[in-house]
């Protein structure tokens, strides 16, 4: 009996490989050929996620689920207007200038290690800086061109954009109104032991780290901007939100930013670079030390390197998209299970707003 339930268990994990070797291939080509349509769907799931708090917050003013959102919706897009009648103009036109400059940073860099490759000739030591040199240079040219040319395209599809931002934002609205529903009537097909613990782990993991990661990320461009001003770095403003933004990726994201914005400070000045990169290591410490254990918790729960893994697999099935939502997926489906073992249950909770059947009641009157 204990030969054949060891076999059994053998035969199970040799498959459970190739299976999911297999899913992740499907998943990777149903995500190309209907990129589009699942980032927008993504995006706007993102968006009510996070606007279910001042949902809340103004329906305890005693309005109805309607009129909260559109008040949320319309308090947004005011917020969004001014950020991009202020921020974006000043964005593209350093992204233009840096792609403009960077050549004369390269060709100056360049003329500092031949200076560095002479002495080493003297001194007769045997490193070869010509390779070092076209190696750095050809690496830096590979991470700034995605930056210019996204400014670029910014530029040159801004009626692309705006369609979209609308469809984003239509559809947001819809699933403050409807997602209840339409969630229900998804997992409604599950059972309930699952479904329920589904629920939960899915709103936990989604709401709150997408919510904390936007406020770290927010922290750090707020406060790096106006120290790269006093330190006088080039396209301080830009530099503070491509840190801000790869405060989205866990663990990894803000650490590659930081290395890629000293790496180009770099090229300009040396001791430049000691500072820029000093300062934003210590605000980064401050950050993982003081805001993200109260405001992240411990309600991921996953290993880091569990969370890597999902990151690189989250990476190659849907690019920057699958690299930001593959945490809090592997987040939920973690909670699930642990929920299922534990054989803990709940009240199902909608992930996409805390309504009940009065909401549906008061919202299908009106």
């Amino acid at each position: 009996m204990r030969r054949s339930a060891s076999l059994k268990h053998l035969l199970i994990y040799g498959l459970s490989g190739p299976i999911i070797a297999l899913n992740v291939w499907l998943l990777s080509l149903v995500f190309k050929y209907f990129q589009h349509p699942i980032t927008i769907v993504s995006i706007a799931a993102i968006l009510a996620f996070l606007l279910n708090y001042p949902v809340q917050f103004f329906k305890r003013a005693r309005i109805t689920h309607t009129q909260a959102v559109i008040v949320v919706l319309l308090f947004a897009l005011t917020v969004v207007v001014i950020l991009v009648i202020t921020l974006v103009p000043m964005l593209i036109e350093q992204a233009n200038l840096l792609s403009k400059t960077i050549s004369n940073w390269l060709d100056n860099s360049s003329t500092n290690l031949k200076h560095i490759e002479a002495l080493i000739r003297q001194r007769r030591l045997p490193i070869d800086m010509e390779v070092v040199t076209n190696q750095i240079n050809a690496n830096i040219q590979n991470l700034v061109q995605p930056l210019a040319s996204g400014a670029f395209g910014f530029a040159g599809t801004l009626l692309s954009g705006i369609l979209n931002l609308v469809l984003v934002v239509v559809l947001a609205f819809y699933m403050l109104l409807y997602g209840d529903r339409v969630w229900l009537g998804l997992v409604s097909l599950l059972p309930p032991n699952i479904r329920i613990p589904l629920t939960a782990s899915l709103r936990l993991n989604f709401q709150n780290f997408f919510l904390s990661q936007l406020l770290l990320g927010l922290f750090m461009v707020v406060t790096l901007t106006p120290i790269f001003m006093i330190l006088r770095v080039r396209f301080d403003l830009l530099f503070a939100i491509v840190i801000g933004i790869g405060e989205l990726i866990p663990f990894v994201g803000a650490t590659l930013a930081i290395g890629l914005v000293t790496l180009l400070v770099l090229l300009q000045n040396w001791w430049l670079a000691v500072q820029v990169a000093l300062a934003a290591i210590l605000l980064q410490q401050v950050k993982d030390n003081l805001l993200a254990p109260k405001l992240l918790g411990d309600f991921i729960g996953l290993n880091p390197i569990w969370i890597f893994i999902a990151i690189l697999m989250g990476f190659e099935i849907a690019g920057l998209l699958g690299t930001l939502v593959s945490v809090p997926i592997a987040g939920t489906i973690k909670g699930t299970f642990d929920a299922l073992r534990s054989g803990q249950s709940g009240e199902f909770v909608s992930p996409f707003t805390f309504t009940y059947e009065s909401d549906f009641d008061e919202d299908s009157k009106i």
